[in-house]
């Protein structure tokens, strides 16, 4: 689990406006790190199933927020992904 004070960087960076903790933006981003942390525990523990299937339900939701993202604020779901070096 990342700190708060990582956690805490990662909403200052990607906040549209003060106080932001629960746009899209944010939310993406938080998983991201998130999804970085367990991909890396899974590189050291390649048999750790249970995390495997927390990652995927991870990849999906930040993926289903970026569909939304695409809906709603194209300019905002570009934004993002060059922010954080997605792949489209």
């Amino acid at each position: 689990m990342a700190s708060t004070s990582a956690k805490k960087s990662v909403i200052d960076k990607f906040a549209t406006h003060a106080g932001d903790t629960g746009s899209p933006e944010v939310q993406v981003a938080l998983i991201s790190q998130r999804i970085q942390n367990v991909s890396d525990h899974l590189k050291a523990h390649g048999h750790d199933d249970h995390s495997r299937r927390g990652l995927l339900s991870m990849i999906n939701k930040r993926r289903r927020l970026l569909h939304y993202l695409t809906r709603k604020a194209p300019d905002r779901y570009k934004d993002i992904i060059g922010k954080l070096g997605l792949p489209k």
